[in-house]
């Protein structure tokens, strides 16, 4: 109650005391009673309330991880290496890439400084737009990208399938097992450059079995691909004129640089690779893609 209302109620009771003892001492029997006396008021201490304590932050949602590495089908390490740190494990991969592929084929077609963080980037921008070369941890192949004019469109040359057919063959014959074994007993080093990259909440076991998907998704083309070159104006005429043709069609244009690459290798080295990548796919997950999926 505040002050107004109590003044208010005090004074109400003033007026029916006084209005009381005129009407009853019109009576000559009894005096008029005294009126009681008026309650004193006290100050009510307020109510503190305490606030709300603030809702407590949700619980870090954890990732799910859908490939785990543990459960890959492995044999038991005939021998227990620590792993080395990331920065310096260019040598213990030499040594182990040396020993799986062989030394000579490794200095043809591997490069094998920063290796991990080279597989772990590529990986990576295969399932994105562009895939830079600089990381890759295979050397490029040789020669240049050759067309056919074709009438008023320009084609891929039949004939610039040749420049992957070395890689493609050393990818054939490598064992697949061998490899994948290898790629457990290392897989805390290829985790840590994944979440170095940016992705620290992400598994990269995933994200590779991700993208081996989106290559296993490429449609085989029979027919010689039509491309056009990119026109650049500037005043510096470009040195390397074949790197800048992109596929005339905007469905292929807009594939991911994994599937284009594939697009480019020509029709035989496409299933060839496709093969090795359902291979690898089945050791890594101990599953088969769909039938719809494996075609």
């Amino acid at each position: 109650m505040n002050k107004s209302r109590l003044a208010l109620g005090l004074f109400a009771l003033v007026v029916l005391a006084g209005g009381a003892a005129w009407y009853f001492g019109q009576e000559p029997q009894a005096p008029a009673p005294m009126p009681a006396p008026a309650p004193v008021s006290r100050p009510v201490a307020p109510v503190v309330v305490a606030p709300e304590p603030p809702p407590a932050p949700p619980a870090p949602v954890q990732p799910v991880i859908q490939h785990p590495v543990q459960a890959i089908e492995t044999p038991p390490p005939r021998e227990h290496k620590p792993l080395p740190a990331l920065g310096a494990s260019d040598p213990r991969l030499k040594a182990e890439l040396d020993n799986w592929l062989g030394r000579k084929k490794v200095q043809q077609f591997l490069l094998t400084d920063s290796f991990v963080r080279r597989v772990v980037a590529t990986v990576d921008n295969l399932g994105h737009d562009h895939a830079a070369p600089s990381m890759w941890p295979v050397n490029i192949a040789p020669g240049r990208f050759t067309t056919l004019v074709r009438g008023e469109t320009e084609v891929i040359s039949p004939d610039n399938a040749q420049r992957y057919n070395a890689l493609v063959q050393f990818i054939e014959v490598v064992d697949a097992r061998q490899g994948v074994q290898l790629y457990v007993s290392l897989y805390p080093l290829f985790q840590q450059a994944y979440e170095e990259l940016g992705y620290p909440k992400g598994y990269f076991n995933d994200r590779l079995i991700a993208v081996i998907d989106l290559l296993l998704s490429t449609p085989v083309h029979e027919s010689p691909l039509e491309v056009s070159l990119v026109d650049v104006k500037g005043p510096i005429p470009s040195e390397r004129p074949w790197v800048r043709y992109e596929f005339a069609d905007e469905k292929l244009q807009h594939l991911a640089a994994g599937q284009k690459m594939l697009l480019r290798t020509g029709p035989v080295n496409h299933r060839r690779l496709r093969a090795k990548l359902l291979e690898i796919r089945r050791l890594l997950t101990k599953a088969a893609l769909s039938p719809a999926a494996a075609k």
